[in-house]
């Protein structure tokens, strides 16, 4: 088939690469303009290694973004991980219109970090929906949808890395074969069961201790590896990664106030919450890199007991 890619950075990247291995003819590529000082994107190399006309355009509300489109007679548009707004009038150009990729269940988690929330919360299951795009926020009907568990300790980039992304790409070819022989059965989302959640930022993720510790190792675990949730120490940001949580039965008195460090081990550091115990292999300081929690403690000359967040 004859498609026109709209996205970025590494998702956009393997989902260029996956239509073109099979054989469709990939008319061009439209991509965010680059910014000053950022890394080259990964997508935008891809187009470019493979001679495809490529198109950074500021705005695809403009003119110029539909005329372009409507030069290259393509039969489907793909939108692999999009940050620009694509108008309804620009999605409906392609013969069979366009197909985005969102990473949750639609219409649960509308929005931009939509795997990070559903882990936060303690969901036992996500998934990824392609979709129609429409001029609403992630509302339009539903083309295919796929499910995955959430684990105990999943984190984000295992979510995402392992499962939702490499399910996303085979998803979008899926989805474009279906749409290009008129064999899908799209179904409107359910707006009764929508829910919408912002960005999961540096304020987001931020710990509270006086909350339940399976709150906080959900945080911990949805924000791993990014934002990266945390707390503070001697009023710095120290960032927590790769943590596993060790329930306490409830008639055992947590060691130590929530926060404190209750031991330093060779493979990490046991933190006190409210019925558990979570433990952290990892932690980024906030003038540093990532590092050993244990060699952080170390370096920073913490002991047991202290608490952090205090």
């Amino acid at each position: 088939m004859r498609i026109a890619m709209i996205g970025q950075k590494d998702f956009g990247k393997a989902s260029l690469e996956a239509f073109a291995a099979r054989g469709d003819e990939i008319a061009g590529v439209f991509c965010a303009p680059e910014k000053p000082g950022s890394a080259p994107d990964p997508m935008v190399a891809a187009a470019e290694q493979r001679g495809i006309r490529l198109f950074r355009l500021p705005d695809l509300k403009s003119e110029e973004a539909r005329s372009v489109l409507r030069s290259l007679d393509v039969q489907v548009g793909i939108m692999a991980f999009v940050l620009q707004f694509v108008p309804q009038d620009f999605a409906t150009i392609p013969r069979y219109g366009t197909l985005g990729f969102h990473p949750s269940l639609l219409p649960r988690y509308r929005g931009p970090s939509s795997i990070n929330w559903p882990i936060i919360r303690g969901d036992t299951h996500t998934g990824l929906t392609i979709f129609r795009p429409t001029d609403g926020l992630d509302e339009g009907p539903i083309v295919l949808q796929k499910e995955t568990p959430i684990s105990p300790d999943d984190t984000l980039g295992k979510v995402y890395f392992d499962r939702l992304f490499p399910m996303g790409i085979a998803a979008l070819l899926e989805a474009a074969d279906l749409v290009v022989s008129g064999r899908q059965q799209e179904r409107a989302q359910d707006e009764s069961k929508a829910s919408y959640e912002g960005w999961c930022r540096a304020a987001e993720a931020r710990i509270h201790w006086h909350q339940h510790g399976d709150l906080i190792y959900n945080l911990i675990r949805g924000c791993d590896p990014a934002p990266g949730a945390w707390t503070t120490f001697n009023g710095k940001k120290l960032q927590l990664f790769s943590a596993r949580k060790h329930p306490v039965r409830t008639f055992v008195q947590v060691q130590g106030a929530p926060g404190a460090i209750a031991s330093i081990g060779e493979h990490g550091i046991m933190l006190s919450a409210q019925g558990a115990q979570i433990e952290v292999a990892m932690v980024r300081p906030e003038e540093g890199k990532k590092l050993a929690a244990a060699q952080f403690c170390a370096q920073a000359g913490i002991k047991v007991g202290t608490v952090l967040g205090a």
